[in-house]
């Protein structure tokens, strides 16, 4: 049993969801499975033009909430018309229909109030996902293929934390047996929307952006898939960041460990958390390109195939803000670090890289939403300052803390460019760095000289590698 999961770029258009539709009978006709679950997200843009809706509406500007309303409403007719004419698109146009009735019913309740509660942007951003599904559903079985939808509302279960709730794994694998088991059975493919949910009481929930790739895992861990699949519009997982460093190869294999690690410091090709269900179960993930299918792509497994660099990929963010907390009281005290740390739990603000002295503690975050409010709560009890327009790098391999020569090297590299914290677990499967962002491109491009120079295997060697594999 495979869960087969598209991003937007996958879904953007009509000819998009055909390269759908052509994978997913591809992978029925070649493959022997016992079940087949495909997952969507929005079609591509919808997600953002859905929080435009909610933006404006907020504003009270509710003619031309409504109108982009009908421009979205427009493009999912067309779409399915294109891919499932007439009689082809069965109960979906009505289905269509009604989402969209709903969308504008919401935004009139937000233009009215001039607010959008986080359950309000949910209910108003899972609309894409819910369409899109409905629509890949119809142009599978306009193309023959027995194939069935369900609301991902009746199948992951969140608690209320809106727009990034947290899935009840028991409850969610208690729903998906019960709602997807009987279709899988029987034969049919089974589709359904990414990143929604719902709570116990069926409140509509998100879980957050990029939550797609998570709902594929949920969904591969509830019902022990043999394989997750992940189809983007690149290659796999490269060695860096394209849009910052030229000459980037592919990484054939990985372990579960060193995704989490690369999607958590920003990897673009997964999302964060999307590794843990399916790490926990075993199961394999595979990264592949819906635009190029015959692709080999990237193996996500334990007990890959190892590489003799000890480095593996590198990853990085922009938009880094480091708070550092400055206090004589924390020297010899115990309590400190939890008084602090609760501040950063209090505002739901994650943080990425935590540096120690004896009387200071500095940590980087990436989400300012709070940032006032956190510098307030910490400034009852130390000193604070904030050091923004920096940038996040990590150095990520399962053979880093094997290499005794593998911190030089990353140091040497670096040599001239100023860094302001530098983080290595005791692990030892990762470094990371913060700089100035300026910096960024001159750092990665150095980084990636060192580790991936031209003793390193070929792009052609890796594709050949991960082609043998399982």
């Amino acid at each position: 049993m495979r869960v087969l999961k598209f991003g937007g770029t996958s879904v953007a258009d009509a000819d998009a969801v055909r390269r759908v539709v052509a994978i997913v009978a591809s992978e029925r006709q070649t493959t022997a499975i016992a079940g087949l679950v495909v997952v969507v997200s929005a079609l591509g843009g919808v997600t953002d033009r859905l929080l435009e809706v909610a933006a404006l509406a907020r504003r009270g500007d509710a003619s031309h909430a409504l109108a982009l309303v009908d421009v979205l409403y427009t493009r999912h007719l067309e779409t399915l018309a294109v891919l499932a004419p007439g009689e082809h698109g069965g109960p979906v146009p009505e289905a269509v229909d009604a989402l969209f009735s709903q969308l504008r019913a919401l935004a009139g309740a937000v233009a009215v109030l001039h607010e959008a509660s986080p359950r309000s942007l949910d209910a108003i951003a899972a609309i894409g996902e819910l369409a899109s599904s409905r629509i890949v559903t119809a142009a599978l079985v306009a193309a023959g293929i027995p194939a069935t939808w369900a609301d991902p509302r009746a199948l992951i279960v969140t608690d209320e934390a809106f727009t990034a709730a947290t899935p009840l794994f028991d409850e969610t694998v208690e729903q998906t047996e019960a709602n997807l088991r009987p279709a899988l059975d029987s034969g049919r493919v089974v589709v359904t929307g990414g990143f929604v949910g719902a709570t116990r009481h069926g409140v509509t929930t998100t879980l957050g952006r990029g939550g797609s790739d998570y709902s594929a895992s949920l969904l591969g861990a509830a019902l022990g898939a043999d394989q997750i699949q992940i189809w983007t519009d690149v290659d796999g997982m490269l060695t860096a960041d394209p849009r910052v460093v030229d000459s980037v190869r592919l990484v054939p294999f990985l372990s579960f460990a060193e995704a989490a690690e690369l999607a958590y410091f920003g990897a673009k090709v997964l999302h964060p958390r999307s590794i843990q269900p399916a790490a926990a179960r075993n199961i394999p993930v595979r990264i592949l390109n819906t635009f190029k299918p015959q692709a080999p792509g990237t193996l996500i497994a334990d007990g890959a195939a190892p590489e003799a660099s000890p480095v593996t990929a590198l990853a990085c963010k922009k938009g880094i803000t480091v708070v550092t907390i400055t206090s004589t009281g924390m020297l010899m005290a115990y309590g400190y670090l939890r008084r602090l740390f609760e501040v950063f739990e209090r505002y739901r603000t994650p943080v990425d890289v935590v540096s120690t002295s004896e009387v200071s503690v500095s940590v980087t975050i990436d989400d300012r939403t709070h940032l006032d409010s956190i510098v307030a709560a910490l400034s009852a009890f130390a000193e604070v300052s904030v050091s923004n327009h920096l940038a996040l790098v990590a150095v990520v391999g399962d053979r880093y803390g094997a290499d005794p020569s593998a911190f030089s090297r990353v140091v040497k590299a670096l040599e001239g460019l100023p860094l302001r914290l530098v983080s290595q677990a005791d692990a030892r499967r990762n470094v990371t760095l913060v700089l100035d962002q300026d910096d960024l491109p001159r750092a990665m491009a150095q980084l990636h000289a060192e580790f991936f120079h031209q003793g390193h295997p070929t792009p052609a060697t890796l594709m050949t590698s991960a082609a043998g594999a399982p």
